[in-house]
């Protein structure tokens, strides 16, 4: 069922991509400027878990999904992955990195961390963010080893799975079909890019200058 397959990669891509923009920016933010205590400890363990391989996660979250009923379904698919210890990073380097002054004048204006978020400090980010937008959704889209443990149901996999079961066992695999299916798989993503390649170029020219 690859257009079934197809409609369940749009649909765990742009959910899971959407929800770990959104988890990673507000915790950027709240690394960044807001006085929490403990925030450097807090912030040390969210980079320790960069250190530990998705492999490593896969048994306690099947676990867990499990548990919950979210076998062979979106959600099992998307819950696990909605973290982002890399994103949040990112973008708390990235937030450091903007003029102090520009946020000072938006406080003195009476902007409540909110506005200052979505007016000043997003627009200010828009390369950074099409980088994370496009990082993310590649390696969502392209996810093989989560999908394929936590279903088991043909019209509950991904692409990626999908393309895997083209292949045969007893060496008759027709490469025709297959190598037709990459191309739809890669090809969303190659169109991803173009659409989000003006902002890396003007966040790679921005750096550029600015070093």
């Amino acid at each position: 069922p690859f257009t079934r397959m197809y409609l369940n990669s749009i649909a765990v891509t742009f959910v899971s991509t959407t929800l770990k923009l959104v988890n990673a920016t507000f915790c950027a933010y709240a690394f960044a400027y807001l006085q929490i205590p403990g925030r450097n400890l807090i912030f040390m363990f969210i980079l320790g878990a960069l250190m530990i391989p998705e492999e490593v996660t896969v048994l306690p979250n099947y676990l867990t999904v499990a548990s919950l009923g979210y076998v062979n379904s979106i959600t099992g698919l998307i819950l696990p992955t909605i973290g982002s210890a890399f994103g949040t990073f990112f973008l708390r380097q990235h937030f450091l990195s903007l003029p102090r002054e520009v946020i000072e004048a938006a406080r003195v204006d009476g902007a409540g961390h909110l506005q200052i978020l979505w007016h000043v400090v997003l627009p200010l980010s828009r390369p950074v963010l099409a980088t994370l937008i496009l990082l993310t959704a590649v390696a969502r889209w392209n996810d093989f080893l989560w999908p394929l443990v936590v279903t088991s149901k043909d019209t509950m996999r991904t692409l990626p799975v999908g393309i895997f079961f083209l292949f045969t066992q007893e060496g008759t695999t027709e490469w025709g079909v297959v190598l037709a299916g990459t191309i739809i798989v890669i090809a969303p993503i190659i169109a991803l890019f173009i659409v989000v390649q003006r902002h890396l170029v003007e966040g790679i020219a921005a750096g550029a200058v600015k070093g």
